[in-house]
């Protein structure tokens, strides 16, 4: 299984880093709402429905509709817009909702278990502000810096990608520990600190490799150090959802990695948090 993932990795990697530096914005917006639709069709197997096609239609509209009915325009001059900004805080606020049905879990389920309403509005909780913060930091300075979005992207892609390098590592050596045992028995507090630590350094250098301007060392940190975090809930929210459906993986699209959510699931927590950190603090 792990050789068959770092393949996966392998291939897949490569695609990503390609498609954030070089698809047109109006592409490249085309592109992640494609992934997040993915993401949504995938989530229907969370939803307490009678078909996932009626449990998919509802969020992809309000996906979809959301492309065209905020004031914005695929140029990259206007991008940045309030709209889109308060769906990125709406996702930050979300995991901080998520955190305590984590940490709950499984006490605390009964008024969602069953709700196919609520299940589908956790999925658009999870996947629309998830789009839009990608869209806000790709489009960063656009019209001044056309790649210095690029590289916003690229730097939590990579902050996350090392967080789960680190975690894994650390808590395959040091790990004894359960972290969240009810939800993810595999992972440990060693293995979250050793993912903390790899997050938080890997930040601090690519930034300043790539020149992304921040206030200082120590706030841009700070912002690594909570995003890392809530990438680690992204992946325990999404393991909490699956246990409950009783779902092994969201989709075997990807070899190895199981379906587009179980890929982008810790992705989908550090987008938002660290769009509204970074603009906030650093």
């Amino acid at each position: 299984m792990l050789k068959q993932r770092v393949l996966t990795a392998l291939v897949l990697a490569p695609l990503v880093i390609a498609g954030i530096f070089f698809l047109p914005l109006q592409l490249f917006v085309i592109a992640v709402a494609g992934v997040t639709l993915l993401g949504h069709w995938e989530w229907t197997k969370f939803v307490a429905a009678s078909s996932r096609f009626s449990a998919f239609v509802f969020p992809a509209i309000i996906l979809v509709g959301s492309l065209f009915a905020l004031p914005v325009t695929l140029d990259g001059l206007q991008l940045n817009s309030i709209s889109g900004s308060v769906l990125a805080i709406a996702g930050a606020l979300w995991w901080l909702a998520a955190t305590v049905m984590v940490l709950r879990y499984p006490r605390g389920t009964g008024w969602w278990g069953e709700s196919n309403a609520v299940q589908q509005g956790f999925g658009v909780l999870t996947l629309l502000p998830f789009l839009w913060s990608v869209i806000l930091l790709r489009a960063y300075h656009f019209d001044v810096s056309p790649y210095l979005g690029a590289k916003m992207v690229l730097l939590v892609c990579l902050l996350v990608w090392s967080a789960d390098t680190g975690a894994y590592f650390a808590g395959k050596t040091f790990g004894k520990r359960k972290m969240a045992p009810s939800v993810s028995p595999n992972k440990t507090v060693e293995g979250l600190i050793g993912g903390l630590i790899a997050a938080v350094v890997v930040t601090l250098t690519a930034a300043q490799y790539f020149s992304i301007p921040f206030s200082s060392l120590a706030m841009l940190g700070l912002v690594a150090l909570i995003t890392s975090f809530a990438s680690v809930l992204g992946d325990l929210a999404e393991s909490m959802f699956k246990r409950v459906a009783g779902v092994k993986d969201s989709g075997s699209i990807l070899p190895g990695h199981g379906g587009i959510l179980d890929r982008i699931d810790s992705l989908t927590a550090a987008f938002p948090v660290f769009t509204v950190l970074y603009f906030w603090l650093a």
